[in-house]
């Protein structure tokens, strides 16, 4: 597996936002589908709902539910069509693996547990390169010997 993505490319793919272009330029270059955990898909989902949740609050946060539906939907259409594909993780071993970044990098760099667990199933699944663009988890998966293309 060439790469793993997290759920801030995720969000770039699926909502209009300041690193789109770049994820967009990676996705139509990949030869064949973006590989993803259902850990990953989780958050992803969770966080589209959160966000949904916070706008009508007056919160500064967030989107409308209408944008949420549509991101939802486009995800479900790409995972539909096998442009994204969730492949299958040992979770045990995943979080063996986090357990293990925890204790090297956290006390360190502050990551979160989601972080340890998306960069511990790239490396599980051997994935050469990580895809975010969060600046802690690219710190934490370059660590960890993964190229991050920006």
């Amino acid at each position: 597996m060439s790469c793993f993505p997290d759920t801030s490319f995720l969000c770039s793919l699926y909502r209009k936002q300041i690193h789109s272009p770049g994820a967009i330029a990676l996705m139509q270059a990949l030869p064949g589908p973006l590989p993803v955990s259902s850990l990953l898909l989780l958050e992803f989902r969770q966080s589209v709902r959160l966000q949904a949740r916070l706008q009508p609050r007056g919160r500064p946060k967030g989107f409308s539910k209408h944008e949420a539906n549509l991101m939802l939907r486009d995800l479900q259409s790409d995972l539909a069509a096998q442009v994204i594909e969730v492949v299958p993780a040992d979770w045990a071993e995943v979080h063996q693996l986090a357990e293990r970044l925890s204790a090297k990098h956290t006390e360190q760099n502050g990551h979160r547990l989601a972080d340890l667990l998306h960069v511990a199933t790239a490396l599980y699944l051997g994935a050469a390169e990580f895809l975010t663009f969060d600046a802690n988890q690219k710190l934490l998966a370059k660590a960890e010997g993964m190229r991050v293309p920006w």
